[in-house]
């Protein structure tokens, strides 16, 4: 927020003429507006169209060898190529999302509340004839509006770009996969955000909540797989005095135990979404892969095996606003 009176201007009717859009809209509007000119959001936003225009020029000059491999059962779906193949020079940019998206969701949502009451705008605010829900429902909106529209706005740039190099026409399912996969980006970021906003609202220092969404990230981003190293090594069994079933359910625990991160859930997911040959998320058994015959899964298929996973990310957003909502229902805004 820049000042009082800018933050306050719309809520209510000026000059005697009524206002019909509501106070939570004029919120919304207001938070859009600040969100996209703040050079946070610009300077993250940059980093993320950069890592994209290269994977895209990294697929693109490789796109021949991918679909003219016929060992490769999703060697026919082109669109969904540009999103997953490399030649080691850059990552695809679903592992771009998976690193950079935490941070610009951390950027939107770390000083939310608690810049407005170091600021003095929050108590105005809430002297105004408005809901006080309304506030943290407007915060999170706007910015669920700014990512859904920047990574929306990238997938149509891609399908674009594919379709001006190649030519190729391109299936409804590739479309659908791609829409999905953007949908999942933009519910990963979501959970970053919600968790960011509430440390915004447990902390009255901006600069608190920010370094502790930092370090919850790079704790889940580096040093969980370290811990669990470590803990696998001095717990659990060596994996070579194991018989067969032993090692499935070995395998098994430390996948789960890898699928409290939530990077590891969208990594997952968009793994299924974007390659159609994954048939599963986890070890099979010889039982299991007897017959099978390497061919693409449908769309419906792919989101079942995925459905844990976006369940777990959505599960874990609805758990970071309702905590959020329950401290800042509860907070004193007059100190």
């Amino acid at each position: 927020m820049q000042s009082q009176p800018a933050f306050l201007k719309g809520l209510l009717p000026a000059n005697g003429e009524s206002n019909n859009a509501s106070p939570f809209s004029v919120m919304v509007r207001k938070e859009v507006a600040d969100q996209v000119r703040s050079w946070r959001f610009i300077i993250l936003a940059g980093l993320i169209l950069v890592t994209f225009l290269g994977s895209l020029y990294v697929s693109l000059t490789n796109i021949g060898r991918a679909v003219g491999n016929p060992q490769d059962p999703d060697h026919l779906f082109l669109y969904l190529k540009l999103l997953t193949i490399t030649d080691g020079s850059l990552p695809p940019f679903h592992v771009f999302i998976g690193f950079l998206g935490p941070l610009l969701g951390i950027a939107l949502g770390f000083d939310a509340i608690n810049s407005e009451q170091s600021n003095g705008t929050l108590i105005r605010l809430m002297a105004q004839p408005i809901y006080r829900d309304s506030l943290l429902n407007a915060k999170f909106t706007a910015s669920l509006i700014v990512v859904s529209i920047l990574f929306f706005s990238l997938s149509l740039l891609m399908i674009g770009g594919g379709l001006i190099t190649t030519g190729v026409k391109m299936e409804p399912s590739e479309f659908i996969r791609i829409m999905c996969f953007t949908a999942l980006s933009v519910i990963y970021i979501a959970f970053w955000l919600n968790l960011s906003i509430l440390l915004s609202v447990k902390f009255r220092q901006t600069a608190t909540s920010a370094l502790t969404a930092i370090a919850i990230w790079l704790f889940f981003t580096v040093f969980y797989q370290i811990l669990l190293r470590i803990a696998v090594s001095a717990f659990l069994p060596d994996p070579g005095t194991l018989s067969q079933e032993q090692v499935a359910s070995y395998n098994s625990t430390i996948i789960t135990i890898m699928r409290l991160v939530p990077s590891q859930l969208y990594t997952d997911a968009t793994t299924t979404l974007l390659m159609p040959s994954v048939r599963s998320l986890g070890p099979l058994t010889m039982e299991q892969m007897a017959g099978a015959i390497p061919s693409p899964l449908s769309i419906r298929e792919s989101l079942l095996v995925v459905w844990p996973q976006v369940s777990g990310l959505i599960a874990a957003t609805v758990v970071c606003f309702a905590l959020s909502y329950y401290l800042f229902m509860r907070r004193e805004i007059r100190t």
